[in-house]
């Protein structure tokens, strides 16, 4: 935790060049998860070859260490800062699916540009109460510190564990529930295969569950990277109830509208993540015998 606190002390400039040593570290030196990131790539993209597959993975590790950096420099930073280096597109389309913030929202989005500083920019520009669902880490130090980010401007980070009592607990107050679900659901958890980039995919269904259960509107975002420590957010409609319960069209319009953003800006989704790591058709085989 020590190395955190004085790495997010380190003004922008030098915050960088530490960056670009982290990343020769981590693809040259450590080779880290260098084999998945590839593999990622080569699945999501087959038309591109052997160099264009290491283009594409070299500048996913420049910007998985400049994200990391700027993480951990969120600490110290104010609102002020977030305004500067966060700008919303269309803060009017969050207005208008919550009735002028009378019904809370569901925001989904995914693991590109930077998901944590999108959270902060949401809150200071719009000054709105976020509370974004999580998956604790394994690594608590890191769980710890990724916490205390979340809620340093009055977020209340929720674990999926008690997500949903507490989003049905409160559902009269105005929130935006902010749900990243674009990692892979373990076996024991609920999921829905659908084809996502390339791949059969096991998807989260819990954000489609709560809408169904709630009546909230479903919102996409979208986070680019414009410029180094810039990055601009777009708001999309993915749906507004009432919602069909027998179907996964809230579901399927996300995964959807999340290839899209990723097929937009490549190189900063979190190809590090073993994204597509069950398969489907072992598991219906041990599902039959």
């Amino acid at each position: 935790m020590i190395l955190y606190r004085l790495l997010s002390w380190l003004p922008f400039p030098v915050l960088y060049a530490t960056a670009q040593i982290a990343y020769l570290l981590l693809y040259y030196v450590a080779g880290y998860r260098k084999a998945v990131v590839r593999e990622n790539l080569g699945k999501a993209f087959p038309e591109k070859n052997e160099k264009e597959i290491t283009v594409l993975a070299k500048k996913f590790y420049l910007q998985l260490a400049q994200v990391a950096l700027e993480i951990v420099k969120a600490r110290r930073m104010n609102k002020a800062d977030f305004r500067q280096r966060v700008k919303i597109v269309n803060p009017e389309l969050m207005q208008r699916c919550s009735n002028d913030y009378q019904d809370s929202v569901i925001l989904l989005t995914i693991h590109q540009g930077n998901w944590e500083w999108m959270l902060h920019g949401v809150t200071c520009a719009m000054n709105i109460p976020i509370d974004p669902v999580y998956k604790p880490l394994h690594n608590k130090t890191v769980d710890r510190l990724i916490f205390d980010i979340r809620s340093q401007f009055g977020s209340r980070p929720l674990s999926m564990a008690r997500a949903t009592r507490d989003i049905l607990r409160r559902r009269r107050e105005f929130r935006v529930f902010v749900m990243v679900a674009d990692q892979s659901p373990v076996r024991r958890e609920r999921s829905y295969w659908t084809e996502f980039m390339n791949q059969q995919a096991a998807v989260y269904t819990g954000a489609e569950t709560i809408a169904k259960m709630t009546q909230f509107p479903v919102l996409f975002a979208q986070c680019r990277r414009r410029s180094r420590g810039h990055y601009e957010l777009e708001f999309h409609e993915l749906a507004r109830p009432p919602y069909d319960k027998d179907s996964h069209a809230i579901t399927d319009s996300y995964v959807r509208m999340a290839e899209q953003a990723i097929r937009s800006e490549p190189q900063s989704w979190l190809w590090s993540n073993r994204r597509w790591k069950r398969d489907l058709a072992q598991e219906s085989k041990k599902h039959v015998t």
